[in-house]
């Protein structure tokens, strides 16, 4: 049975960490901190967990996380990067569900988020938690870097064609919304209800943090330099995000060639799945599940084919994938946990 750590255990991310953990048949949850509401107990804080975590929120005590297996830091920027390398030395794996090591440049990470790692050899330890990507490097991961909410479901939308070099990768969009969790359980006043209900905007259009996460690594995939222009958006919903992304064709190809790509990169992968010619994905239809909805249109036979992706951003945006990337760093089936369908409505 693997012993499992969650450092931040109080925010949306952290509860569905538990949600999905409670019923994972190898990992038992061992400890839970939260500097807010230490000494209360789990389900009284969360009821929906009552009978299925009887865990009490603890104190930082990096001595008692080091005696988990594996450590989940659901925390805002720089907590991780403070920490990992004294759980690394306890032979803890760190998986890192924040944006401290998702940047594989130190000078990226002070510009976009103001942090410097204070061991730079345990930061370029990390492995970036993409595993439609990275799935061999994961096995043998000790430090991951779970992957962006927006990035994952953009990622995935653009991987195919950039492999196959169908599109110019020096010209790409991406225009995406996401539900108010994605902006975290603290209170403020752009998340109240009042404010997000009816509502619908963009924010970030100037360049929004998630940027390099994303060109970095779809340059690694491209080989190539890629120009991205991304807009998100927030949506008057509680969780999922819907991404249309947009690409220039340099060769012609039809919609159903291009459907039949994106069948045959991810027809193997577990948590991708590629819609039938026409169809479009909805958020709804993978709310609470570990799954990523993708379409693939090329309108009006021009040369701009459109890619829509949806995922729930706490689940493969979030917390799904970060077991995901467990289930693979300590050899279990990668699905383990996972199975659940989506809820509806």
């Amino acid at each position: 049975m693997i012993s499992a750590g969650i450092v931040g255990g109080t925010g949306y991310t952290g509860v569905e960490l538990l949600r999905l953990l409670a019923s994972h048949p190898e990992v038992r949850v061992d400890c839970m901190t939260s500097r807010g509401a230490e000494g209360t107990a789990v389900a009284d804080l969360f009821p929906s967990l009552r009978e299925r975590i009887d865990l009490i929120f603890s104190g930082m005590d990096v001595d008692h996380l080091s005696r988990c297996d594996v450590v989940f830091f659901a925390t805002p920027h720089g907590v991780a990067l403070e920490m990992a390398g004294a759980l690394l030395a306890a032979d803890t794996r760190v998986i890192d569900l924040s944006a401290d090591f998702r940047l594989p440049d130190t000078a990226l990470l002070a510009r976009w988020y103001g942090l410097t790692p204070p061991d730079e050899a345990v930061f370029k330890q990390a492995v970036y938690g993409l595993p439609e990507v990275n799935r061999k490097a994961l096995r043998c991961a000790r430090l991951v870097a779970n992957p962006g909410c927006y990035p994952t479901a953009i990622q995935l939308g653009f991987l195919p064609l950039l492999e196959q070099g169908l599109i110019d990768p020096a010209r790409l969009i991406a225009s995406a919304a996401s539900g108010a969790s994605g902006a975290g359980r603290g209170a403020k006043i752009e998340t109240l209800h009042c404010e997000v209900a009816e509502n619908f905007h963009a924010y970030g259009a100037t360049g929004h943090r998630h940027l390099p996460e994303i060109q970095i690594h779809l340059e690694r995939v491209s080989r190539q330099r890629v120009g991205l222009t991304f807009v998100p958006h927030l949506a008057p919903m509680n969780r999922g995000i819907h991404a249309t992304l947009f690409g220039f064709l340099r060769e012609g190809i039809s919609e159903a060639e291009l459907n039949a790509l994106y069948a045959a990169r991810y027809v193997d992968e577990p948590f991708v799945q590629v819609l039938p010619l026409g169809q479009h994905p909805a958020t709804a239809s993978v709310r609470a599940a570990n799954t990523c909805q993708l379409a693939i249109f090329r309108p009006q036979e021009g040369d701009t084919v459109v890619v829509l992706a949806v995922i729930d951003n706490l689940v493969k945006g979030a917390a799904g994938q970060a077991i995901q990337n467990m289930n693979l760093m300590f050899d279990l089936p990668e699905t383990m946990g996972l199975e659940a369908l989506p809820v509806t409505p």
